[in-house]
């Protein structure tokens, strides 16, 4: 499996972007989909998290109401619209993915460090005041 993020770049104060997150190979398998990103001098972030099979997100609070996960109709890709974007956004946004059996357990894969299988490269986002 690979993924390949796209859709980073600079954005004003309170401006939006769209990230998208391309999976190739066998994609069909790994149903726990996330965003993490990392800031410079700082530790990687889970922000967001869409477990395939039925729907379920779940979101940091930090970008609560802010970002929505989707996936779309082909299941090949899977995105994250950014709302109301600040400094604080500004780092490298990165798409993931992994095997989960169920929510709960896609939930301990991303906001409990279990570990994902599969990383994008990653995508810059600037967001300038």
């Amino acid at each position: 499996v690979q993924l390949k993020e796209s859709g980073g770049g600079s954005v004003q104060n309170g401006g939006s972007l769209r990230l998208s997150c391309a999976g190739s190979g066998n994609t069909a398998s790994n149903k726990c989909l996330a965003w993490f990103r990392q800031a410079p001098g700082k530790e990687r972030e889970e922000i967001a998290l869409l477990y395939a099979r039925d729907g379920t997100t779940s979101y940091a609070e930090s970008v609560k109401a802010r970002f929505t996960i989707s996936q779309d109709n082909g299941e090949s890709t899977f995105d994250l619209q950014m709302n109301s974007l600040t400094p604080d956004d500004t780092a490298t946004y990165y798409c993931a993915a992994g095997r989960a059996p169920g929510p709960n357990e896609c939930y301990n894969l991303v906001f409990r460090h279990y570990g994902m299988d599969y990383w994008g490269e990653g995508t810059l986002v600037t967001v300038s005041s």
